[in-house]
């Protein structure tokens, strides 16, 4: 009622939505006799959503059906639940929807998050066309607490800035745009934000980013937030590593087939998942010590574009013969990775959109996962990862395949060849580390090019509700 009457003060008219697990047991009251007839033949009749239009008002009764013994199964149906009622929401111009679930917990969280991720939209450069109606989503569950509803709204919050970011062009998110963007992040969640320019990289002497920005115009930059609460829980930080491509032709090992640029915009999905992670653990208050490095640039084939052949010497001091440029992301992220070192991190978590190998094998579905973390955290990760449906398939790191990546000339060389191609790129990694490390290839799930339920088109923000939901399971 509370809710009921917050909304009319505020002369909203809203949509119900019900949610029940059972066909017969559900709120009433607000049906006539002939309504909760129909109500109830529908759902005998097997309908899992039946509207009632009250003139005045939409009514939806949602039954959420348990099919699986498979709880992620049963979970990720309630989210689709959810964005199947925002399409009739909007169908119907609804500004504010009220869903009402007694007795329901997770279901409704997840169906709630189903329904908001499913509004997003990146409208920034429409100058013509509607927009969802839906402004304000309220839900009332005698079984949620108010750090249930903060926590959703911060995820799915987090969630929409980073695909905010994964859809926005290059001419506009430069790797200097990049760190500006983490550094609002940073002011309005309280984590300091320090920016490396590009004299700052070549002081620090990160020769593998600034191999990839050899063939650009705009500087790269070297991201670092960290956030550390009073009263942190973990002594060693947990450390964010995600790959800030802002734009990816290949360099000079051009990207050749057809349509292959086209969405290259999306290659620092890796660096909006982890910043807009952090922020919402943050912004959730989680007493977590958290880091974030983010390297960014985009590789171009102009200037003094780096070419195959070159060798490169890394921050770490290792020696790496380029004979991909188009193999860049693993460049930039193992200077990351060395300068994760300095903070002797209990677990380092790096997502990357990098190899079309990971996309190929498992398509947007899930994303590749190599780590060198033992099995308590592994078993943790996966569990994480089937309760928010951020998937993971984990592939080997059998030291066989690290003899792909052996140079004649240098000390490792930055492909494997045709096969194994996801696993040799994380054996490159591997170079860069000395502590537990979880490697998370994006590639096919961090942009999708077809509307896929709540997820949408374009920009996913993969990894955000995976990194978070892990995390705060550590406290």
């Amino acid at each position: 009622d509370m809710i009921k009457n917050k909304l009319a003060d505020n002369n909203l008219d809203y949509s119900l939505v019900i949610l029940t697990t059972s066909a017969t047991k559900f709120d009433a009251s607000v049906f006539s006799t002939d309504e909760l007839k129909y109500v109830k033949d529908e759902l005998k009749n097997k309908k899992n959503l039946v509207a009632v239009n009250q003139y005045d008002r939409m009514v939806y009764v949602c039954l959420l059906e348990n099919k699986s013994k498979d709880q992620s199964l049963y979970m990720e149906s309630c989210r689709k639940a959810g964005h199947q009622v925002t399409a009739l929401l909007n169908k119907t111009k609804a500004k504010s929807v009220l869903i009402e679930a007694r007795g329901l917990r997770q279901e409704a969280l997840c169906f709630t998050e189903g329904l908001a991720l499913t509004n997003y939209q990146f409208r920034k450069y429409k100058t013509s066309g509607d927009n969802n109606s839906l402004e304000i989503i309220a839900l009332h569950s005698n079984k949620l607490t108010d750090k249930d509803l903060l926590w959703l709204n911060t995820i799915v919050e987090a969630t929409c800035k980073a695909r905010d970011l994964v859809n926005e062009p290059v001419n506009y998110l430069t790797a200097t745009q990049l760190s500006n963007e983490m550094v609002k992040l940073g002011k309005q969640a309280g984590i300091k934000v320090t920016v490396l320019n590009k004299k700052d990289i070549e002081k620090t002497g990160m020769g593998g980013l600034l191999a990839v920005n050899k063939g650009s115009q705009d500087p790269p930059t070297f991201t670092i937030m960290e956030y550390k609460p009073a009263g942190h829980k973990n002594k060693k930080p947990f450390v964010l590593v995600g790959k800030g491509v802002v734009y990816d032709t290949g360099g000079l090992s051009l990207k050749p087939t057809a349509n292959s640029m086209d969405y290259m915009k999306c290659d620092m999905g890796g660096a909006a998942a982890v910043g807009c992670a952090i922020y919402a653990l943050a912004k959730a208050k989680i007493p977590l010590h958290v880091v974030a490095l983010i390297p960014a640039t985009d590789n171009r084939p102009g200037e003094n574009a780096s070419v195959p052949g070159d060798v490169i010497k890394m921050y770490s001091g290792k020696t790496v013969e380029v004979l991909n440029t188009d193999a860049e992301g693993r460049m930039i992220l193992a200077d990351a990775l060395h300068h994760a070192k300095k903070y002797h991190p209990a677990l380092v978590m790096e997502f990357s959109t990098l190899t079309g190998a990971a996309s190929s094998a498992l398509g947007k579905y899930a994303c590749a996962f190599l780590t060198t973390a033992d099995q308590n955290q592994n078993n943790a990760l996966k569990k994480s990862a089937a309760h928010v449906y951020e998937r993971v398939v984990e592939f080997p790191m059998w030291e066989e395949y690290g003899e792909l990546i052996k140079s004649d000339v240098a000390d490792i060389k930055n492909v494997g060849g045709p096969a194994a191609g996801m696993i040799t790129a994380a054996k490159f990694l591997e170079h860069f580390i000395d502590y537990p490390y979880m490697h998370f290839d994006i590639a096919g799930t961090a942009f999708v090019h077809a509307e896929d339920s709540y997820r949408g088109k374009g920009g996913t923000g993969f990894g955000v509700r995976l990194i978070t939901e892990f995390l705060k399971n550590k406290i």
